[in-house]
């Protein structure tokens, strides 16, 4: 259970690191979308990141 905690941790800080670097450059880290920018940035990397820091607070929460 410690290992699913640890990397749902991880992932929430990979996607919070993309986050940072999409809103720097947006076609960096969309580079297979048609149409690049920020917003798409923030809904798909700030969500991902919410989503998994959540699941690693349930999981410590009740682990």
């Amino acid at each position: 259970m410690e290992l699913l905690t640890n990397l749902f941790f991880v992932l929430s800080v990979v996607s919070l690191v993309f986050l940072i670097t999409g809103l720097y450059r947006p076609w960096v880290m969309l580079w297979w979308e048609d149409t690049q920018n920020r917003k798409k940035v923030i809904k798909l990397y700030g969500t991902a990141g919410l989503l998994f820091f959540a699941l690693y607070r349930l999981l410590e929460y009740f682990g």
